[in-house]
């Protein structure tokens, strides 16, 4: 396997998975694109140097309007997957069947589900350490 970078694109290219590779692209060791994609996981962006080699940058800052974004969209998304819980639980209930939950786990699973539509309206919205916290069974009863 041979690694490359271009500088054009900013981008890494395996010969044995992409089919194009640009013509600008350079040889590139494997281990050195390793280490930069780890960092990247951390916080760190990669952007083309002056030399045309990929350096690392610090992150650049979001707005309070960007963070608070993406945490209405992740409070959407635990919504959503708790929906079907809160279905089955009451479909059970209806049908005078046993049901999945406990009324403890039910009346937990309400109370944050209620912490996650209120959380936008607290002081520590959008701040990521003070999300909602899932009760830790919940991720067995999802799909």
């Amino acid at each position: 396997m041979t690694v490359f970078y271009s500088p054009g694109t900013g981008f890494f290219y395996d010969d044995q998975v992409s089919t194009f590779i640009p013509e600008d692209a350079r040889e590139f060791a494997v281990q050195e694109r390793d280490a930069l994609l780890a960092q990247v996981s951390h916080g760190k962006r990669l952007v083309c140097g002056p030399q045309g080699l990929p350096v690392l940058l610090e992150a650049l800052a979001q707005s309070h309007e960007e963070l608070a974004d993406v945490e209405r969209y992740w409070r959407s998304v635990q919504l959503t997957i708790t929906d079907g819980v809160v279905t089955r639980h009451r479909d059970e209930v209806e049908e005078n069947s046993p049901t999945t939950l406990t009324p403890a786990q039910y009346a937990e699973l309400q109370a944050y589900r209620r912490s996650l539509r209120n959380w936008p309206e607290s002081g520590e919205f959008p701040l990521l350490p003070h999300r909602p916290a899932a009760p830790e069974w919940l991720s067995t009863l999802i799909q």
